[in-house]
């Protein structure tokens, strides 16, 4: 799981955020008065059920749809990301992985395009040509694909699998200070999404990223996060460290989420499904 905890700092914190879609009789309350605090070099995981709000509160916390109510502190203070150049500079500390990976490329970009485009946006603009492929082949060495496999190919070439090792590589070469990935292995097989979550662990022990998951999945929560965030409609009904939230449950819904995963060495209960 993670390095030490000692004295970590507080890289994005909320205090009663909330998201209201609509109004009146169609008002609906997708994340309800939450709060939470991760610290820089932390693993923390989101789990829930589809529908649970926290797809819209990572929306929220990567600034693509406004908060409603509430606050959120980036590095201590509040978040202030009014007009592009301060979104732009947020984003460029903030970087997400989706679950969809089709829907994260323009697909009028070649790769290089995508790749060209992070390491600009870090600042490497001016290097030469040379040195630029020499990292996005390193980028793409470290999620096990080859950039001259890649090169001058467009991203609905690639399979769901390559798309999100790919988003990825992005990572590797953006360096950002938090990384949001939600259900970032969906469309990869077993053996590969061990290997991937490995190298998201050792690129936040690499620059001390925070990494925060979004996952229905509360076996992956338990392997490789630092604290955990349960919830439901639109709460957290639970939070706390990893090992004690799954281990000793105290919420009725973190009871239940642990009890649906199947067990080899249990007959299944088929009665819920």
């Amino acid at each position: 799981m993670s390095n030490s905890n000692e004295e970590r700092k507080s890289c994005l914190r909320g205090v009663g955020v909330t998201k209201v879609f609509g109004s009146g009789s169609k008002k609906t309350v997708a994340v309800d008065h939450v709060d939470f605090d991760f610290k820089e070099g932390e693993i923390v995981t989101i789990v829930g059920e589809s529908g649970s709000g926290k797809t819209t509160l990572s929306k929220m916390l990567l600034g693509l749809i406004a908060v409603t109510e509430g606050e959120v502190f980036y590095q201590g203070q509040p978040r202030d990301i009014k007009g592009a150049r301060k979104k732009k500079e947020y984003w460029k500390n903030i970087q997400a992985i989706f679950q969809d990976p089709f829907a994260s490329y323009n697909m009028f970009h070649k790769i290089d395009d995508v790749l060209l485009d992070c390491l600009n946006m870090r600042g490497c603009k001016d290097l030469p040509m040379e040195q630029k492929v020499q990292m996005m082949t390193e980028a793409c060495s470290f999620v096990n694909l080859k950039f001259e496999e890649l090169t001058n190919k467009y991203p609905f070439e690639l399979s769901g699998g390559q798309q999100q090792r790919l988003m990825i590589a992005r990572i590797f070469l953006l360096k950002p200070k938090i990384l949001l990935a939600d259900e970032p292995t969906s469309m990869i097989d077993a053996c590969s999404r061990s290997t991937i979550l490995d190298m998201l662990t050792k690129l936040r022990d690499e620059i001390n990223m925070t990494v925060i998951f979004i996952t229905h999945d509360i076996g992956l929560a338990y392997k490789i996060s630092d604290k955990v965030y349960i919830m439901e409609h639109g709460k957290f009904v639970e939070s706390g460290d990893a090992e004690e939230v799954i281990i000793h449950p105290k919420a009725d819904y973190t009871k239940r989420l642990i009890s649906d995963v199947p067990k080899i060495y249990e007959e299944w209960d088929l009665s819920t499904v």
